[in-house]
């Protein structure tokens, strides 16, 4: 199989699953449940209608912009997911070289099949790390350190996952949660049993002032909020991001697409932090829909990895440039030349 048979992200997934394991592809292509909020991700994009200007001068059009002062080549990046071992032998530290392809922006997981040091060595662009809490408290402490030293460039806390949402197609398709702390290469030093204390059910508010202090000085970015009365709270607690997220609707199903809710998350923040989205970006007109409503930046978690499982880097690299060029004709067509034109009046 090859990506020269692609010709959107949406004829990635069955070029990827005639070349996955079918375990490996359950556990990726999954939504929690009944698969009800996976496929109203994608289908909350199409519910809406983009509303061009015409006569406006596209001649120049540049989809690059800036995310917490970083500049990045286009508001798309590279979603958090787990476990790349399972798409490519040269796992995360190959889909982060190529998202230095692009300059993409690049968010490592906690749960890598690689060591966030190896990871951070294979970095050429930005770079965030995505936590999971873990219950010995000294583990969560020295994995920030690490990350800090690793040279990333902000904390990601992800609260949506205080216990794993029942994917039932996993469990059909033969996939094993891993209980062996190599398969996680962050955790591996930390000795048998530490993969198995990774998520934290008594997490809260509360908790998160010393998540701050310890990743001082990284910026710290709150990711799976789906109210607006969270996001104000993230926002009151530090968070300098608020990421719009249902965990590619791997965790709990029947919650709202995460662009359903974004527009109310975006008036509780009221310019007090930037705000991101995942789950269902699959065209550049996704990402439009998106800036509209006022994200100020889409990541992208599964059409990578399929990317990766097909042609390493390389698919990495074309996946993200396949996004950039549907974006750049997309904001020509809408008559937006810069990221900044598109507004919620684009946007039925």
């Amino acid at each position: 199989m090859s990506l020269d048979r692609a010709v959107s992200l949406r004829d990635l997934e069955p070029l990827a699953e005639a070349v996955l394991d079918p375990a490996a592809f359950a556990y990726i292509a999954s939504g929690a449940g009944d698969e009800h909020t996976l496929r109203d991700n994608e289908a909350a994009f199409a519910r809406r209608s983009l509303r061009p200007r015409v006569l406006v001068d596209v001649t120049a059009v540049d989809p690059a912009t800036s995310v917490l002062g970083t500049r990045v080549p286009m508001p798309v990046g590279v979603a958090p997911t787990a476990q790349h071992g399972l798409a490519h032998p040269g796992a995360e530290a190959e889909t982060a070289r190529g998202a230095g392809q692009v300059g993409a922006l690049f968010c490592l997981s906690t749960l890598s099949s690689l060591a966030l040091e190896e990871v951070a060595a294979a970095v050429d662009g930005p770079a965030w790390f995505q936590l999971y809490t873990h219950t010995d408290p000294a583990v969560t402490d020295d994995v920030i350190e690490r990350a800090v030293s690793a040279g990333f460039g902000a904390l990601v806390l992800t609260v949506d996952l205080p216990v794993v949402g029942q994917r039932d197609r996993e469990v059909r398709g033969g996939y094993v949660w891993p209980t062996e702390p190599g398969r996680f290469g962050t955790f591996a030093r930390y000795g048998d049993g530490a993969g198995a204390g990774l998520h934290r059910s008594q997490d809260t508010w509360a908790g998160l002032a010393r998540i701050r202090e310890r990743s001082a000085p990284l910026p710290l970015v709150v990711k799976g909020v789906l109210t607006g009365e969270d996001a104000a709270l993230a926002v009151e607690h530090g968070a300098a991001a608020v990421w719009v997220s249902n965990h590619g609707g791997r965790q709990l199903d029947r919650t709202p697409a995460s662009l359903d809710v974004l527009e109310e998350v975006v008036d509780a923040v009221d310019g007090r932090a930037e705000v991101y989205l995942d789950s269902g970006v699959r065209r550049g007109t996704d990402v439009l829909a998106a800036l509209a409503l006022g994200a100020r930046c889409v990541f992208v978690g599964r059409p990578v990895l399929y990317g990766l499982a097909l042609e390493g880097a390389s698919g990495v690299a074309r996946v993200l440039g396949m996004l950039q060029r549907e974006l750049v004709t997309a904001m020509t067509l809408l008559g937006t030349p810069t990221v900044a034109d598109v507004t919620r009046a684009h946007l039925a």
